[in-house]
């Protein structure tokens, strides 16, 4: 079991990294409590993620997936079943979940699936050209400055 760390001495040399901090202090709460339903968290491509969610037993009706901002959420909530027998055991679970993500700057979710009992988010990293980094060229005497994307990056 983790321990929490303790922060507050970076806080006094740094400026600007408090949402990084509050970051970690949240996954290191996350971690001690289980985790349900299971999910994978895969980088597929340089800009491209999927997280894949375990989720038998739920329709898609019944599960609700919000971006706001920067934090996913998906959320599953099962409708009430009428039971017409006696379960001498129960062994699928069916109780309502909350599951958040924390998204970096520029990642939307480009879509979602429910098959086979998976849940399937395909993620993106998206940078608007005008954040991506450019090459600025210097021009010698009183020519003209140009500037040009540097597609590398």
């Amino acid at each position: 079991m983790r321990t929490a760390l303790d922060f507050s001495p970076l806080y006094r040399s740094t400026v600007g990294f408090d949402r990084l901090f509050d970051l970690f202090d949240q996954t290191a709460r996350l971690e001690q409590a289980p985790g349900w339903p299971p999910y994978n968290v895969e980088k597929v491509g340089g800009d491209q993620y999927h997280i894949t969610m375990a989720v038998a037993g739920f329709s898609p009706d019944e599960i609700e997936i919000t971006q706001k901002e920067s934090v996913l959420l998906v959320a599953g909530n099962k409708h009430p079943e009428q039971e017409n027998g006696q379960f001498l055991h129960r062994g699928i679970a069916t109780r309502a979940f909350k599951q958040s993500f924390s998204l970096a700057a520029y990642v939307k979710v480009r879509e979602a699936k429910l098959e086979n009992g998976l849940l399937t988010i395909d993620l993106v990293r998206e940078v608007p050209e005008e954040m991506k980094p450019r090459r600025i060229e210097i021009a010698a005497g009183s020519g003209p400055k140009t500037i040009a994307h540097d597609e590398a990056a």
